[in-house]
């Protein structure tokens, strides 16, 4: 059965491929229109339709999709939401399911220029672009970040792997970006998230695709800012990884 899916997955793939670049190179300029013509919230309902348009793409893979939350989850204050990283995917999954907290991205910063639609909202979408390589751009980087989603009352997310999982399997979390938000906005709820079997798409590389997954998002029990950082950082690392499945 593995080798029926994986010959079939390269004919999928292609198709997946053609609608995927079409989606961002059709959402490039408009993005910049819903900008000029909408302000904030005209990119921001764009955005939104992308990251749709790109779930939608995968169903050609055969892919779905599930999303659990059981919690009620204030918009009138600011979420650090916390996930492990599996792909790419992860965040359409994140920015569409939980776009009514206006989720803004702690990224690369070479992630900023270069990919249609992607480097576009990125860079003007009010996302945070880093160094990973150099603290005097990242930390200062992040404190704006921080103060920034507690003044608008968004929502930051950081995957605190740093890089995807390949085999679905959690990376130990790094406490440093993850720090200097706990202490820009003190306020906040940190929302920890588990995302499962979207490494599945890439387990062969970009190419084949993987085709039949199911990817599955879980809400889990937001937590307050009251305590010591390492406390909570344990805390968070546990609700997330005791959900991965393999």
């Amino acid at each position: 059965m593995e080798a029926i899916k994986r010959i079939l997955s390269y004919p999928f793939s292609v198709i997946f491929y053609l609608f995927f670049g079409l989606t961002l190179v059709v959402f490039q300029p408009l993005q910049w229109l819903g900008k000029k013509l909408g302000g904030r919230s005209g990119h921001r309902g764009v955005v939104n339709i992308m990251n749709l348009s790109i779930l939608r793409c995968l169903h050609f893979l055969g892919a779905t999709f599930s999303f659990k939350n059981s919690h009620k989850l204030p918009t009138d204050t600011p979420l650090i939401i916390v996930s492990n990283h599996q792909s790419m995917f992860d965040i359409p999954m994140i920015s569409w399911y939980l776009r009514k907290h206006k989720p803004k991205f702690i990224s690369k910063i070479e992630l900023g220029k270069g990919i249609p639609s992607i480097s576009f909202n990125l860079r003007h979408g009010e996302h945070v672009l880093i160094d990973r390589k150099n603290p005097k751009q990242s930390i200062p980087a992040l404190s704006k970040f921080g103060k920034f989603i507690a003044y608008n009352n968004f929502s930051a997310v950081i995957f605190p792997e740093g890089t995807r999982s390949r085999d679905g399997k959690p990376k130990e979390f790094a406490p440093t970006g993850l720090k200097i938000l706990f202490k820009n906005a003190p306020e906040a709820l940190i929302l920890p998230v588990t995302i499962n079997n979207s490494w599945k798409l890439v387990r062969f590389g970009n190419f084949p695709m993987g085709i039949g997954v199911h990817l599955t998002l879980e809400v889990h029990e937001p937590i307050s800012i009251d305590k010591e950082p390492e406390i909570l950082l344990k805390r968070i690392e546990e609700r997330i990884t005791l959900a991965i499945r393999k």
